[in-house]
């Protein structure tokens, strides 16, 4: 057993009975900047663990006389301090589930690949980071933000930190991947906690009936306006409103809205009385208000207030990772609504689970598990309680391979995969708004490596509109 130094850097506990792959996996761990222990003990992780400060848990849990899960569940409830990553020789997707739900950060397949271990290790440091607290992480949970990816960890850590300032708030992602339920927290978190929160979802709604239900009207001012009405914004003052699809307000609209996000003041339709409201706005998007301002179809004033603090919330297929925490979480929720003795689910569920893109997001997982809970008979939901999801249209498989335009005279293989290469960069820079750390995340490389590839395709300030536009 090699003892622990006594520097701030991050702390590293290395548990392998193969001294040879330990000592490996010290050896780089250090290269990069980590204080690192190793044993091949049990008993002496375990005294480490109580003795010292430790980030993170590297360990092959296939000990002899041991029973893997035990040992992950003991050390979880003993250390929750302590990130854990799992090594196997012996790997499964039942297995790498049953880790995960047992709160292991990663479980990894030796051999194990060098960048695969460091980015593991910095990913599982950083969430520790963000989300230590075991009673944050209950709250958490009860607002609705659930989920260990690290982007998603960066989203909850950004709704906290403006939560509690009347900053505009603008939260853009799919549909069905939670912006109503982040804007909510957002709510919770924040010093109007116990005022009014009113959602509207602008595309719910004619454009003819919008202006009266967010600024509200006086009697008489159309037919069928038989009484006076408060509106929206009037409603949540002193609190806060969530403006949903905003990209669906007309341009009409969109001048009112402006000026009641600005000025904090109103006229209900059919009035000349002005009002004064104090409310706090969070807006969601799901369409590129950008893209929209540049067509024409979105004020760019508008869009310029309402972007201050941007929230992006990635989609379910880009971090499947929690497919299966949100899963379980569901199965309690909708188990103890329906009065269900329903638990879990089988390996063969989670694979279906898996196994499946998502294209409706956490909206759809939520929906297929509300479904198998109601129609389950059984303890744990099979894979045959879930319902059949169809396969990703054809159409949009073939809009991936479209957009990467092939060499057309001879090259080098190594000069034509440079075309693929850009294409793909660009494509995942757009969908994340240029957020360099969100896309980094999404292709598994470093923030440095996707610098120097945006520098090496011209992908980055000045020429980065001419290069979106070439590739166009």
């Amino acid at each position: 057993m090699t003892m622990p130094d006594t520097t701030s850097r991050p702390r590293v506990l290395i548990l392998d009975e193969d001294r040879i792959v330990s000592h490996s996996l010290a050896a780089l761990l250090r290269r990069d900047g980590y204080d690192v222990t190793t044993t091949d003990n049990l008993a002496d992780a375990k005294q480490l663990l109580e003795n010292n400060r430790t980030d993170l848990l590297l360990a092959d849990l296939q000990l002899a006389g041991e029973k893997p899960a035990a040992v992950l569940r003991e050390l979880r409830r003993r250390f929750p301090q302590t990130a854990v990553i799992v090594l196997t020789a012996y790997g499964s997707i039942e297995t790498a589930i049953e880790a995960t739900r047992l709160g292991a950060a990663d479980y990894l397949t030796k051999p194990i690949v060098d960048d695969v271990i460091s980015g593991a290790i910095k990913k599982a440091i950083e969430q520790k980071s963000l989300r230590s607290e075991p009673a944050k992480v209950q709250a958490d949970e009860a607002l609705g933000l659930i989920g260990r990816n690290v982007a998603m960890q960066r989203v909850y850590d950004l709704a906290e930190a403006v939560a509690a300032s009347r900053t505009t708030v603008l939260i853009v992602g799919e549909s069905g991947t939670g912006k109503s339920v982040l804007a909510r927290a957002i709510h919770r978190k924040s010093p109007r906690r116990g005022r009014p929160f009113v959602e509207i979802a602008c595309g719910s709604l004619p454009d003819t009936l919008l202006e009266s239900e967010l600024f509200g009207h006086v009697k008489g001012s159309f037919t069928g306006a038989v009484a006076d009405k408060a509106g929206r914004f009037v409603a949540a003052d002193t609190g806060t409103i969530f403006l949903d699809e905003i990209n669906s307000a007309p341009p009409p609209m969109q001048v009112k809205l402006l000026r009641v996000l600005q000025e904090r003041q109103l006229e209900p339709v059919g009035s000349d009385q002005t009002k004064t409201v104090d409310v706090r706005a969070v807006l969601a998007t799901n369409a590129d208000l950008a893209s929209m301002v540049s067509a024409g179809t979105f004020r760019q004033d508008l869009y310029y207030r309402i972007n201050v603090v941007t929230i992006v919330i990635p989609p379910l297929r880009q971090r499947m990772g929690d497919v299966p925490i949100l899963a379980e979480h569901f199965v309690r929720r909708y188990a103890q609504e329906a009065g269900r003795q329903v638990i879990g689910l089988t390996p063969a569920a989670h694979r279906k689970l898996l196994d499946h893109q998502w294209p409706g997001n956490v909206r759809e997982l939520e929906n297929a598990i509300e479904r198998a809970v109601v129609l389950c008979g059984r303890p744990l939901i099979d894979a045959e309680d879930l319902p059949t999801f169809a396969p990703p249209p054809a159409k949009a498989q073939a809009s991936v391979h479209g957009s990467i335009r092939l060499p057309t005279t001879p090259m080098t293989l190594e000069k034509a995969l440079e075309l693929p290469e850009r294409s793909i960069l660009l494509a995942a820079l757009r969908r994340h708004g240029w957020n360099r750390q969100a896309t980094a995340d999404e292709l598994g490389i470093n923030r440095t490596t996707l610098y120097k590839k945006m520098r090496k395709y011209d992908l980055d300030g000045p020429d980065a509109a001419a290069a979106e536009a070439a590739v166009a």
